[in-house]
């Protein structure tokens, strides 16, 4: 290994909108929908509204990455738009987040996938691997395997993660099927008899309670980040085949075929499953989509549907430890942290030495999941860095033509300014709403400690990145070239 060997471009359109779907479904489909009655007790049975709400600032934010991504094809994505676009901090500050963020929930991720398997052994009345599966020690080392293997598969180039994330793409699409075409043959009458003759429970639906705003608007700050993973398309920008036609191609494509196979999906559960004791379950243990409709389907679809939701879960690992690793190497290239994080592997052409530090921090977010023992703290603290991040993106869009007119004159798509100052400014006024809901929602929720609050952990990771960067500027002298910030890397 050593640095003379590049990213080369092998990744064609279906390659790289599956690394933005396979970012997105997963544990944003099968879990945070459901478990969201743990995080918003009183958002009670506008779940679905909530979800659909949540997709507005998520078309604002895509739309600006898809524009920027047209004239700045490069791995990196956030980092390079907001330096390029706006200011080198800001960009640092705005990937930053977005890293730390998507660290923490690729272990959060490998840490929720046991739950699953679980519900597969309990399918089979494996009762005891499914008791054994709650064990701490072994969801932590099996959420560990998960995420060192996906590492070894990211290292061993394009085509070993292009074969592993296309079929399982479909999988995930056909089993998730399932789900969607259910409800057209189950509904809440079957789901209580069935309750009531495999559990001997009574659930009986409580009235329709009040509409509460403030509810409403914390469980879309959360379930926002359902919609974050077509960044990781962004990150593909030196590897893409044709990227200023690709990647906003792909970030379209994945934005509104997800949306609507989140709103299918969703809708399904929900008719069948009554909302009430979805919000009761989800107080006392993790819960799932596949784990709710094992009551009503048939012996076999539910085993199904469940490994559909597996394999989904999974998928968001390879596609997410792309993301991150690119974003280091982004940083290195431009000297901001050690130019080790650029070595590519000689032949695999891939950052090594990214993907391995990408795989230490989502080890530590194993780790937080299980010591904090509610995942939703690396939830919460990933839809802050999110926030952040697409904030940031929006703002660019609206100060990249006095900031720096040659990549303006490159953008592909959408060239009007009209359109664009209209998503700049929509997408700031949304985000900026969801972000001020979500601090408000952290900081006056009642926790065991202070470190179990999301934004207090993202404030002090933010002031010890902005040391970094500070001490990289002046060390570097960054601030006397500053015309290094107004070019794209090298390829």
């Amino acid at each position: 290994m050593d640095e003379k060997p590049k990213l080369s471009r092998q990744m064609g359109l279906f390659a790289v909108v599956a690394t933005g779907v396979s970012s997105m479904v997963g544990a944003s489909i099968n879990v945070v929908p459901f478990m969201i009655h743990r995080s918003v007790p009183l958002i009670g049975p506008n779940v679905l509204w909530a979800f659909i709400f949540a997709a507005i600032p998520a078309l604002f934010a895509g739309l600006a990455y898809a524009i920027l991504s047209s004239a700045m094809p490069r791995a990196g994505g956030s980092y390079l738009y907001v330096s390029r676009g706006l200011n080198p901090y800001l960009g640092f500050a705005a990937s930053f987040s977005q890293w730390f963020g998507l660290s923490i929930v690729i272990g959060v991720i490998a840490y929720i996938s046991i739950p699953f398997l679980r519900d597969i052994a309990y399918s089979y009345e494996f009762f005891s691997l499914s008791s054994l599966l709650e064990v701490s020690w072994i969801r932590v080392s099996l959420s560990l395997c998960f995420i060192w293997s996906f590492v070894y598969v990211n290292i061993k180039g394009i085509k070993s993660y292009t074969n592993l994330l296309l079929p399982m793409v479909i999988v995930i699409f056909s089993l998730g099927s399932i789900v969607i075409l259910a409800s057209l043959f189950f509904e809440v009458d079957d789901f209580l008899v069935a309750l009531e003759q495999k559990e001997g429970l009574s659930h009986i639906v409580p009235p329709q309670p009040d509409f509460k705003w403030y509810a409403f608007f914390s469980a879309a700050a959360v379930m926002f980040s359902s919609f974050i993973g077509f960044d990781a398309i962004a990150q593909t920008g030196s590897e893409a085949v044709n990227p200023r036609r690709n990647l906003p191609l792909a970030i379209l494509i994945a934005i509104l075929g997800v949306g609507l196979f989140y709103f299918l999906f969703t809708a399904s559960v929900y008719s069948i499953i009554p909302w009430s004791f979805i919000a009761e379950q989800a107080q006392i243990k993790d819960i799932t989509a596949p784990g709710l409709l094992s009551y009503v389907l048939p012996s076999g679809l539910d085993t199904l549907i469940i490994l559909g939701a597996t394999v989904a879960l999974i998928n968001d690992l390879p596609a997410m430890l792309l993301s991150v690793s690119r974003l280091m190497f982004a940083w290195a290239k431009d000297g901001i942290i050690s130019n080790k994080l650029t070595i590519i592997h000689t032949k695999n052409n891939t950052p090594v030495v990214a993907l391995i530090m990408a795989g230490m921090m989502s080890t530590i977010g194993v780790l937080g999941s299980n010591f904090a023992g509610d995942f939703f703290l690396g939830i919460d603290i990933m839809v802050t860095s999110m926030l952040v991040n697409f904030l940031l993106m929006c703002i660019t869009l609206l100060t990249i033509k006095s900031y720096n007119p040659d990549l303006f004159k490159k953008i592909k798509i959408l060239r009007g300014r009209s359109a664009q100052l209209f998503i700049g400014w929509g997408g700031i006024f949304f985000l900026s709403g969801f972000l001020i809901i979500h601090l408000y929602k952290d900081l006056s929720s009642t926790v065991d400690a202070w470190y179990f609050h999301s934004t207090y952990v993202w404030l002090i990771v933010m002031g010890l990145a902005s040391l970094v960067f500070l001490y990289k500027w002046n060390k570097h002298e960054f601030s006397l070239n500053k015309s290094r910030f107004k070019k794209l890397p090298k390829e």
